[in-house]
């Protein structure tokens, strides 16, 4: 018998929703900093695709990924950090600004779909 609770949430809704926040992301500072999409977009997407990945594997988010705590706190955390990581030892640059730009937004793209999910929940 597993102890784990059963997901809420089916995995690939989930993982899409992530997904769309990293890339409507990457697509705004494109837009706004960069302007070539083509260009850059490989360069901007893969450290935060990659740090989302390692954070959905670390929580298990399959088990559950609507939830906003651990699940969801852990996985917006593992993409900042680690994103900002990886575009430091890659040579990208780091800016406090931007840091603090990719941890606001993330915040509200990645917690903000489990917080809707968790209220809609909660009203019926």
């Amino acid at each position: 018998m597993s102890t784990t609770a059963p997901r809420t949430v089916p995995v690939w809704p989930a993982a899409a929703a992530d997904a769309v926040a990293v890339l409507a992301f990457a697509f705004i500072g494109i837009a706004s900093h960069d302007g070539s999409l083509v260009a850059a977009f490989g360069r901007v997407v893969w450290p935060f695709a990659l740090a989302a990945a390692l954070g959905w594997a670390v929580t298990r988010a399959w088990q559950d990924p609507s939830r906003v705590w651990p699940t969801g706190v852990l996985i917006w955390f593992m993409t900042v950090f680690g994103a900002l990581v990886l575009r430091g030892v890659s040579g990208q640059g780091l800016a406090w600004s931007f840091a603090l730009v990719t941890a606001v937004f993330l915040a509200i793209t990645m917690l903000g779909w489990r917080a809707l999910v968790t209220a809609l929940r909660r009203a019926r």
